[in-house]
């Protein structure tokens, strides 16, 4: 099947499978003598596999270790279950970070009183003072997937 036929079984946009091929999470499909290339059932497997994956914010190294688990069937199961409870840990942490950031932007939205003028607004003054260092965090996983192990 032509890539546009796996995008549609997939849900997946032709870039992303391309860029998928390009780091090495889909191993590239043969090519027809027309140059198209022509992707198996097993391309749509992983595909399927990689998006409900990303569904559930594994990085790009989760699902290659997943995958390298996978080709590997004989293989203990327990280190795909390390893998789920570090991701499952890191999930945990930043819905910790996202409540203390509710938190600090309902105290911030607090102080508004809408009445008066945006240079009296108490959340524009709110934001020039220091970030609350509470439930501070490094490693910046406001971003969806940009985790580490």
């Amino acid at each position: 099947m032509k890539i546009g036929q796996v995008s549609k079984q997939t849900g997946i946009a032709v870039e992303t499978i391309r860029y998928y091929e390009k780091i090495g999470l889909l191993p590239e499909p043969a090519r027809e003598s027309s140059g198209y290339r022509h992707y198996s059932e097993d391309h749509l497997r992983r595909l399927l596999f990689i998006r409900r994956c990303r569904s559930l914010d594994m990085t790009q190294d989760e699902i290659r270790e997943l995958l390298d688990l996978a080709g590997q069937p004989g293989r203990n199961c327990q280190e795909v279950d390390d893998l789920l409870a570090r991701h499952l840990s890191h999930v945990r942490t930043r819905l910790r970070e996202l409540q203390h950031l509710e938190q600090q932007l309902e105290r911030l939205r607090n102080t508004c009183s809408n009445e008066g003028t945006v240079e009296q607004c108490g959340i524009l003054g709110g934001l020039t003072e220091a970030p609350d260092p509470i439930g501070h965090n490094d490693h910046k996983n406001h971003i969806p997937g940009s985790h580490g192990h």
